[in-house]
């Protein structure tokens, strides 16, 4: 049964919550490990943001802040996500390990650490570093499982939502504590100053909907993505998980699912 398997998700972000989403609609028990000052930028859907709030609601699961896994089976049949602070593995087995913090390039994570290891995106190679790897560029190919070789390369252009690419994201203008004047689901338009790094302003490059930020009060380094705008305006719902990261969701399910199917066929 999938239920007698735990995962464990290296990264609370938005894709990494679309995993645990998926993993958690076929009944997988999850947990999530992220840092002590998450780098989440869609924190409304972002299990993540539990570390610094304790709680938060995404979708159906709900993400809570916990201090040890002592009791992590009786989150198993719950819809609750355990969150902890920690950057490295725990010392009791897990089976499964996807890697979600989106570092794009070569992390700790290795194809040892648990029976299947899962990665997302650029960075890693299949069948190497983790025995598959999960494609999370936008177009045909997203979500694709691939169990030997790389994803595409970061090309440092984020992929295209209205008709737009780099002007929708919102990076660091210089190093610093960033302090915010708008929040996630404001509307801004294009030159619009929306908060500062120090002494610099950070300025709105399109107009829309802000769909991410960054933790305010976080310390930064120049050009560190910061957060994101969605040209498409109000008809956005900040609160609902991503079509990207549930297609990321549906390959990691799709890993995990062969992976048992081979198990049982070798019982």
């Amino acid at each position: 049964m999938i239920s007698d398997y735990l995962c464990l998700i290296r990264g609370g972000g938005d894709l990494g919550t679309g995993v645990a989403l998926q993993l958690k609609r076929k009944g997988m028990p999850v947990v999530v490990f992220d840092l002590e000052n998450p780098l989440a930028v869609r924190r409304k859907v972002s299990l993540s943001s539990a570390i610094l709030d304790k709680k938060i609601e995404i979708e159906e699961i709900i993400g809570e802040r916990v201090d040890d896994l002592s009791n992590v089976d009786d989150f198993t049949f719950t819809n609750v996500v355990p969150v902890l602070i920690s950057d490295t593995l725990p010392t009791f087995p897990i089976s499964v390990i996807v890697d979600a913090r989106m570092m794009k390039n070569p992390m700790d994570t290795k194809i040892d650490d648990a029976e299947l290891v899962v990665a997302l995106g650029p960075g890693f190679f299949a069948g190497k570093d983790c025995h598959a790897v999960i494609e999370t560029m936008r177009g045909p190919n997203l979500g694709k499982v691939i169990w030997d070789g790389y994803a595409h390369k970061d090309t440092g252009i984020p992929g295209e939502v209205g008709g737009l690419t780099s002007e929708r994201l919102l990076r660091s203008p210089s190093n610093g504590e960033i302090h915010w004047m708008k929040d996630i689901g404001d509307l801004v338009k294009k030159g619009e100053v929306i908060g500062s790094v120090g002494d610099s302003c950070i300025v709105a490059g399109t107009s829309g909907l802000i769909r991410g930020m960054i933790n305010e009060g976080m310390l930064l380094e120049a050009g560190m993505k910061i957060g994101d705008i969605d040209p498409r305006g109000a008809n956005v719902d900040v609160s609902k998980v991503s079509d990207k990261a549930l297609a990321v969701g549906n390959g990691v399910t799709e890993a995990v699912t062969k992976w048992l199917e081979k198990n049982e066929s070798n019982l």
